[in-house]
């Protein structure tokens, strides 16, 4: 179902990227994410998977490099274009744009450092191929580590005591990683390479971090088995395992000294990017909602013809056109400056996923027990929106995060404009 757009000013090349991407959406993603989240995990990641066939359409069009510079093959889109791209993509698909994501996250990240050893060796190679044989994950989250990992200030951020399940050390001219990361790494069953986070000084505690490149063909490196998990099935998790496994000093890009600043920022920018999950989860729900009252008869007409329905569809709508203004306004800010603004990032994803979360139960709510069976797609999004208020950060640890910002610099005075 397609939307009236608020912004008046679209141009013609706005509605095309909208409508590409749209078609896209509604003719790979959409049936293809119900397909994968009735198969078994293991079977979500099986070589002769349709998710590599979707990855694979998805980079000959160009959608994995959708948001790099020119200079890499990006598609050349503007920060509001690839906001559209992105609703029209979560539309379709939570999971499989997730898979997206995160396939293109580390060599993102790699862009930002500026460094170009390291641009030549993983992200020319990621921007220049087309056929998925490359693509990324993060891992950051362990088996007793998650949401703490990431929140740089708290009180325990530098207490010695506080040990990371993945250790590197220096020998040589490399660092050796031993240890692992959870079964919640996204695309980690899956994945040629990963953004890995690791602790490099444990009498710093968790302030004593680091982060490097790491393909996952390396010698010591393995896998533990995908995910079974309640929601966004299509988007595959599982654990990594790392036993002595090396890699040259280079490819550890961030050190203690800048680590605490790129939590933040990476932050920054995942949590403008998961806003847009909450957008895409909102507006299939309100859809999926209304198309059902119009057509679901009780009490001898439709359902939307009853005055409690309208009041309760038109709510769902506000909501959903309220996300929508707010992860624009943040992404259209946070794509633009440097370092991104951490708070709005937070602001933007907690507020949106938890929008989601309430216009997702009233679209189950209006289906009736309908609604629980997976004959109807919001079943699915009621699974799905539940991962949301995790992900990338506990709603309830990025608000305290947030919260101890504004303390320190509302209202800010400057930004630093980057485009």
């Amino acid at each position: 179902m397609d939307y009236f757009d608020l912004n008046l000013d679209l141009t013609e090349e706005d509605v095309a990227v909208r409508e590409a991407a749209h078609k896209f959406a509604e003719e790979v993603m959409r049936p293809l994410g119900i397909a994968l989240d009735r198969l078994p995990a293991a079977e979500v990641v099986a070589p002769d998977s349709p998710l590599f066939d979707f990855l694979k359409q998805a980079y000959e069009l160009g959608y994995h490099k959708a948001g790099f510079p020119d200079e890499f093959g990006g598609l050349g889109l503007s920060p509001l274009q690839n906001h559209i791209l992105g609703e029209e993509l979560m539309w379709g698909s939570p999971g499989l744009a997730g898979v997206l994501l995160l396939a293109a996250w580390p060599y993102v990240k790699l862009i930002h450092t500026g460094n170009q050893d390291l641009i030549d060796e993983f992200v020319r190679p990621f921007c220049a191929c087309d056929d998925a044989s490359i693509t990324g994950a993060w891992a950051v989250t362990e088996p007793d580590h998650g949401s703490d990992t990431i929140n740089a200030g708290a009180d325990f951020w530098r207490n010695p005591n506080v040990k990371l399940q993945l250790q590197a050390h220096a020998d040589g001219d490399d660092y050796v990683l031993q240890g692992q990361k959870s079964a919640w790494v996204s695309c980690g069953p899956m994945a040629t390479h990963a953004m890995v986070n690791v602790q490099l000084d444990q009498s710093q505690g968790p302030a004593g971090g680091g982060v490097c490149m790491m393909p996952l063909n390396t010698p010591g490196v393995s896998r533990g088995q995908a995910l079974e998990k309640h929601g966004v099935r299509d988007l595959p998790q599982g654990e990594i395992f790392f036993d002595e496994a090396r890699i040259p000093k280079s490819w550890m890009f961030v050190a203690p000294d800048t680590y605490g600043d790129w939590v933040i920022n990476n932050l920054g920018f995942g949590n403008t990017a998961v806003a847009l999950f909450g957008l895409g989860i909102a507006r299939s729900a309100f859809e999926e909602a209304l198309s059902y009252t119009r057509e679901r008869v009780q009490g001898g007409k439709p359902l939307i013809e009853h005055h409690a329905v309208q009041t309760r569809i038109h709510r769902m709508f506000a909501q959903v056109e309220a996300i929508r203004a707010m992860s624009r306004a943040v992404w259209m800010t946070n794509t633009r400056v440097y370092p991104p603004l951490a708070e709005y990032a937070y602001a933007a994803k907690t507020f949106c996923t938890e929008a989601a979360k309430d216009v997702v139960d009233e679209a189950v709510q209006l289906h009736g027990a309908a609604g629980l069976t997976k004959e109807y797609y919001v079943e699915k999004l009621w699974r799905d929106v539940r991962t949301m208020t995790i992900a990338d950060g506990e709603n309830s640890i990025l608000n305290r995060m947030g919260g101890q910002i504004l303390n320190e610099t509302y209202p800010r005075s400057s930004v630093n404009r980057i485009a």
